[in-house]
């Protein structure tokens, strides 16, 4: 089964990640590819650099960021193949422990 886990850090936006914190990551991501659980995962430059695009009554908005509420700004995703819900959710349990304080939702793809 594959699943998408939507990132939402809990640290201010912008603060980048320390060396160390870089390197215990990057072996996580090494380790779970290597296992083929990690399909992809990726961090998002900071909500200034981005657009909200909404459609509501036929219409569209356009908002610029930066945003204001941070408990709803994507810091990043990781697409992983695990064979349950279960399995996804001890993976980013690992994840958390290295990245901090923070949410992840993690969401099935349709067809598996």
């Amino acid at each position: 089964m594959k699943f998408l886990s939507i990132y939402k850090c809990a640290k201010p936006e912008g603060i980048p990640p320390t060396q160390q914190e870089m390197e215990d990551m990057g072996a996580l991501v090494e380790e779970s590819t290597k296992a083929g659980v990690l399909l992809a995962a990726e961090g998002c430059l900071p909500s200034a650099m981005g657009a909200r695009v909404r459609l509501t009554g036929g219409k569209f908005t356009v908002t610029d960021g930066p945003f204001t509420e941070s408990k709803e700004i994507v810091g990043g995703f990781a697409l992983m193949e695990v064979e349950s819900k279960d399995k996804a959710v001890e993976f980013i349990k690992r994840f958390l422990k290295l990245a901090g304080d923070g949410e992840c939702e993690i969401r099935q793809i349709y067809g598996d």
